[in-house]
C-alpha cells in the first residue's frame, strides 16, 4: 500500500471511530440529530447543533398569594429552544413537590387555587427542557399564600371621652376592595349598632361619644368588620370602654389662717364613673391667676404637707383640680384670703403614722424670729390634757426616737412645744388618735410576683405572700385547714365599691360563702375597671420560715384561671406603688393570740404588683 492509500485508510477508521463515539453518547450529553456534516469520498462526520442546558427562573410573588392565584416562570435556549416549563409547589416542611402545571409556549404561566391548601409558607419551582432534551431546574423562591385576613381594632383605653379616634388595620389583604365598617354594643348584650360604615384606608373612625351612644348606659364593646367577596371577618371585641364624659368634684379643704410653719392642705374629691385619676392642690398670691402646685394626689386621702416658710408673707388662695381617669376636668374649689406669717413663731408636729409599732420616729417643724431655744415632743392618752414630755431637741432637725413599746397599747395624742430663746412657747396643733399597737401577733410584710402573664396584669400564675411575725395556726385562718395546698376563691373588687379611690383596688380570699381569715390587701393600684368584681381561682399554702432568726408563718396565694367579671386593666410601668396589707384579727398564733389588725406596707422598692 502507498502512502497516499494509507492516508485515506488512517482517516477512514478515525472518522469511524468519531462517529460511533458520538453516536453512543448518553441523552444527558445530547440526544440532537446530526445537521452539519462533513464528507470526504468514503466517510462522514456530524455534530449537534444543541450542547447548552437552558435558563429558567421562578418570579418571586410580591405579595401574599389568594383566592386564583398566578405563577410565573421565564425561560429560555437560544439554539434547539424550549419543549416545556412545569411549574411546582412545595409546602414548608415537605419533602415532595407538587406539579401545578406543565406550560409548552411563552408566557409559562400557571393558575394555582390556592383556597384548596392551608395559610402559610410555600416554595416554587420550574424545571424547563429544551428540544434536545437538555433539563435546568430553577432557584427555589418563597411565597407566602394568605386567604384569611386579618383585622385589628385598636383598643382606644379602658375609659374614653369625647370624640375617640378608632383605628381599624387590615392584615394579609389582598387585592380588595374591602368594605370596612366599626360597630358598637352596650357592653356584654352582644347587639351591634354600626358607629362608621363604608370606610376607606386607612381605616379611621371618629367616635363622638357625646352623641352617639346608647343612653343610659356607660360601657361599650367595640369591634371592626372587613367584608370581601361576600365574607365578613370580624376583629377582636375590645370589651369594656367605659364612656365618661362628667366631670369630677373636688372641694378644697380650708387649711386655716394665718398659716404658718408646715400646715397640712387636703381636699375631697369623687368621680360617678371612671373615678378620680388625681388631685392638684395648687396655690396663687390673692388676686393672680397665676397658680403653682403645691402637690399632686393619686391616692386617697388627698392630702399633703406643704411649708408655707418657702412663701413670702401675704395673702393666698389654695384651691384644688380633681382629673378622672378619661381625662375630664372638674370646677376648681377655691379657698382665698387665707394669710401666711412667718415673722412669728410657729412649730408643727408632723403625722408619725396611723399605727405606732416598736421605735418611731417622732418629728416636729419649728421657727421662730427669736431664735429657738428647743422644742419638746409631747404625748397623752387620746383625748386628755395629761401631756407627758417624749424629748426635748436643740436644734434642727427636731427629731427623736421613741419606743412605743414603753406604754400600753391604745390611742394617743401627740403634740409640739417650742420656746424661743426669749422664753415664750407656741404649741402646735395636736395629732390626735394615733394608734400604739404592740402585740406580738401581727403582719410584717405582703409581696405580690408575676408568674408567666402579662407584667402588671392580674393573672394566672401570680402570687401574693403574706408574712406574719410569729408561726400562726392555719385552723385559725381557715377552718379544718392544717396549712397544705387548698382551694380558694381570690376576689379582686375596685376601690370604688369600697368607698375608696380607683387606684385603691383591693383583694380579699373566700372559701365558698366565707371570707378567710387573712384580712385585704389594698393594691394601691388600678388593675380592674370602675365599680368592677372579679373573682380567680386560687391554691393557698402556709410554710414556716425564718426571718430575724425566728420561726414565722408565710401564707402564699397562687392564682388560677378567671371565674368571672373580666374588666381587667393592665398597669402601666410608672404606676409604682406600695400595696398595704390590713390582717384579720380573727388569725391566731400558735398559742391562740390574735392577730393585730395594723395595716403593713409592701416592703422593698416601689412597683407595680404582679
Amino acid at each position: 500500500m502507498n502512502a497516499a492509500a494509507l492516508r485515506t485508510a488512517v482517516l477512514g477508521v478515525l472518522a469511524f471511530a468519531l462517529v460511533a463515539g458520538i453516536t453512543t453518547l448518553a441523552p444527558g450529553m445530547s440526544s440532537a440529530t446530526y445537521t452539519a456534516q462533513t464528507a470526504n469520498a468514503a466517510n462522514s462526520v456530524g455534530a449537534a447543533a444543541d450542547w447548552t442546558p437552558p435558563t429558567v427562573s421562578v418570579t418571586a410573588p410580591a405579595a401574599p398569594l389568594r383566592d386564583i392565584a398566578t405563577v410565573t416562570a421565564t425561560a429560555s435556549d437560544a439554539e434547539s429552544g424550549i419543549r416545556q416549563v412545569v411549574l411546582q409547589v412545595q409546602a414548608a416542611g415537605a419533602s415532595t413537590w407538587t406539579t401545578l402545571c406543565t406550560a409548552t409556549a411563552s408566557p409559562y404561566t400557571c393558575t394555582w387555587d390556592t383556597r384548596a391548601v392551608a395559610d402559610g409558607w410555600y416554595s416554587l419551582r420550574a424545571i424547563a427542557t429544551d428540544k434536545s432534551g437538555y433539563s435546568t431546574t430553577s432557584a427555589i423562591v418563597a411565597a407566602t399564600v394568605g386567604n384569611t385576613i386579618g383585622v385589628v381594632l385598636a383598643d382606644p383605653g379602658d375609659t374614653v371621652a369625647g370624640t375617640v379616634a378608632l383605628s381599624t388595620t387590615l392584615q394579609n389583604t389582598g387585592a380588595g376592595p374591602y368594605a370596612v365598617r366599626v360597630e358598637y354594643s352596650v357592653a356584654g348584650s352582644n347587639t351591634w349598632v354600626t358607629l362608621c360604615s363604608g370606610i376607606a384606608a386607612p381605616y379611621d373612625c371618629s367616635w363622638n361619644t357625646r352623641t352617639t351612644t346608647l343612653k343610659g348606659t356607660d360601657s361599650y364593646d367595640l369591634r371592626s368588620a372587613a367584608t370581601y367577596n361576600g365574607v365578613t371577618t370580624y376583629s377582636a371585641v375590645v370589651a369594656d370602654v367605659l364612656v365618661d364624659n362628667g366631670a369630677p368634684t373636688a372641694t378644697m379643704a380650708d387649711p386655716g389662717t394665718p398659716l404658718s410653719g408646715t400646715v397640712t392642705l387636703s381636699a375631697t374629691a369623687s368621680d360617678a364613673l371612671s373615678g378620680v385619676a388625681k388631685v392638684v392642690i395648687q396655690y396663687a398670691p390673692n388676686g393672680s391667676s397665676t397658680w403653682v402646685d403645691a402637690c399632686t394626689l393619686t391616692a386617697t386621702p388627698y392630702s399633703c404637707r406643704f411649708a408655707t416658710t418657702a412663701l413670702p408673707a401675704g395673702f393666698y388662695s389654695f384651691r384644688a383640680l380633681a382629673t378622672d381617669q378619661a381625662g375630664n376636668v372638674g370646677t376648681p374649689s377655691v379657698v382665698s384670703g387665707r394669710q401666711v406669717d412667718n415673722s412669728v413663731a410657729s412649730v408643727s408636729m408632723e403625722d408619725p403614722g396611723a399605727f405606732l409599732t416598736g421605735t418611731v420616729t417622732l418629728t416636729s417643724t419649728a421657727s421662730t424670729s427669736a431664735g429657738i431655744a428647743n422644742v419638746a415632743i409631747q404625748m397623752a392618752p387620746n383625748g386628755s390634757s395629761a401631756f407627758t414630755t417624749i424629748c426635748t431637741v436643740t436644734a434642727s432637725p427636731f427629731t427623736c426616737a421613741w419606743n412605743s413599746k414603753s406604754v400600753a397599747d391604745g390611742l394617743y395624742d401627740f403634740r409640739a412645744v417650742m420656746t424661743d430663746r426669749t422664753g415664750v412657747t407656741k404649741t402646735s396643733a395636736v395629732m390626735a388618735s394615733r394608734r400604739v399597737d404592740n402585740r406580738a401577733v401581727r403582719g410584717v410584710d405582703v409581696q405580690t410576683a408575676n408568674g408567666t402573664g402579662t407584667p402588671g396584669r392580674l393573672d394566672a400564675g401570680d402570687t401574693v405572700t403574706f408574712t406574719y411575725s410569729t408561726q400562726m395556726s392555719p385552723a385559725s385562718i381557715l377552718a379544718g385547714w392544717s396549712g397544705a395546698g387548698t382551694a380558694v376563691t381570690l376576689r379582686l373588687r375596685d376601690g370604688g365599691l369600697l368607698g375608696l379611690g380607683s387606684a385603691d383596688d383591693t383583694l380579699d380570699v373566700q372559701s365558698g360563702s366565707a371570707s378567710v381569715n387573712l384580712g385585704s390587701v389594698d393594691l394601691r393600684g388600678d388593675y380592674l375597671k370602675n365599680n368592677k368584681t372579679s373573682t380567680f381561682t386560687a391554691t393557698m399554702t402556709a410554710t414556716s420560715a425564718t426571718v430575724n432568726g425566728l420561726p414565722v408563718t408565710v401564707v402564699q396565694l397562687s392564682v388560677g384561671t378567671l371565674i368571672s367579671g373580666g374588666a381587667l386593666r393592665t398597669a402601666p410601668a410608672s404606676a409604682a406603688a406600695s400595696m398595704v396589707w390590713t390582717p384579720s384579727n380573727l388569725a391566731k398564733d400558735l398559742g391562740a393570740t390574735t392577730s393585730s389588725n395594723a395595716p403593713v406596707t409592701e416592703s422593698g422598692a416601689l412597683d407595680r404588683e404582679f
